[in-house]
């Protein structure tokens, strides 16, 4: 690794100086590289103590927890298919909430007009939206590839409000709901959580290690490791780079489709349903860095307990407020995130 010996200027030579410089140099970056971390823990346990402070009981801090971890999943899903569009097609998705909104629309149809259980919709929310976003990408965004990120930006804002317009003119505005007949309460270490919501959790984990099996073990995978290295590379060696393009991004609005599907039984069902998860999507995102699929599913789990302590913690306050703030602490300390690649 040459990396840090640069960093820290230092030229090897006999009598170990320079490596006693460069093993310095390489002792700063870890640190650089561990700070976020070590803020990002020490926020946690000081969140975690004051709230049971001011709580005054562990069952109320546990139920914190866990439903912390709950949202922090779906969180992850969500993010995992934002920054996988970043990290390969340069798009920031600004659809990606409308995208989550379609999914919860599908779940609403197939449990209310098919009278059937909302989780069937699942593959269906998949499939659909996997389609839906390869569309897209081949018949409007694939013309803008190389352009402005601001062309993209634009194209992809106007897009969310194409999409929650038309479920406004199909769906009206009032809110509607997908919930269960039956969702009893799952007792986890004292804490209660809904069986939905740790169904969320478990299909947010399962649809998770499935895109990273894909990525890391599969040739498509290899083939949109090496478009998001190299665009220019990977079509040299015979990558079809506008075929990867569509499926990447198909791949991204289906991860959107899924955590719409997954929060539909006890989320309430409007067309901008999706823009406040937008948000926090793209804070997981730019925490867990850039492109960084593993990094958006850690960062996403620590936005959920961020979140969930927050609010017992501060009360009378937005439990975004802990997020927010830890979030510019990231920005400040680490601007590519905590699992961001230094750029050299």
């Amino acid at each position: 690794m040459t990396g840090p010996t640069n960093a820290g200027g230092a030229v090897p030579s006999k009598d170990g100086t320079a490596l006693r410089g460069g093993s310095r140099a390489t002792s700063r970056l870890s640190l650089r590289h561990s700070t976020p971390l070590i803020v990002t823990g020490a926020l946690l346990v000081v969140l975690f103590i004051a709230a049971l402070l001011r709580s005054g009981s562990m069952g109320i801090t546990g139920q914190a927890l866990l439903t912390g971890i709950i949202s922090g999943g779906v969180y992850s899903l969500l993010a995992m298919g934002l920054t996988l569009v970043f990290g390969v097609l340069d798009i920031v998705n600004f659809a990606h909430g409308a995208f989550l909104a379609v999914g919860l629309y599908i779940t609403y149809e197939v449990a209310h007009q098919a009278g059937l259980n909302p989780y069937i919709a699942l593959p269906v929310a998949i499939l659909g939206l996997f389609v839906l976003g390869l569309l897209i990408q081949l018949l409007l965004l694939n013309r803008t590839m190389g352009g402005t990120l601001e062309r993209q930006l634009l194209i992809t804002l106007g897009l969310s409000l194409l999409i929650s317009n038309v479920l406004l003119l199909v769906f009206g505005g009032d809110p509607l709901s997908a919930n269960l007949k039956s969702d009893p309460g799952v007792h986890v270490f004292g804490a209660v959580a809904n069986l939905s919501r740790v169904i969320a959790l478990g299909g947010a984990l399962v649809l998770a290690v499935l895109v990273f099996l894909l990525l890391e073990r599969t040739s498509f995978g290899r083939a949109i490791r090496a478009v998001a290295a190299s665009r220019q590379g990977a079509g040299l060696v015979g990558i079809d780079v506008r075929l990867v393009y569509a499926v990447t991004f198909g791949l991204g609005t289906a991860c959107a489709g899924a955590a719409g599907m997954l929060i539909a039984p006890f989320t309430t069902i409007t067309p901008t349903a999706g823009d406040q998860f937008n948000i926090l999507a793209f804070v997981v995102v730019v925490m867990g860095g850039l492109g960084n699929v593993m990094g958006a599913v850690i960062s996403g789990v620590i936005v959920g307990l961020v979140e969930q302590l927050g609010g017992v913690a501060i009360a009378g306050q937005s439990p975004l407020l802990g997020v927010f703030i830890l979030f510019l602490l990231i920005l400040l300390i680490r601007p590519q995130g905590i699992f961001g690649a230094t750029s050299s």
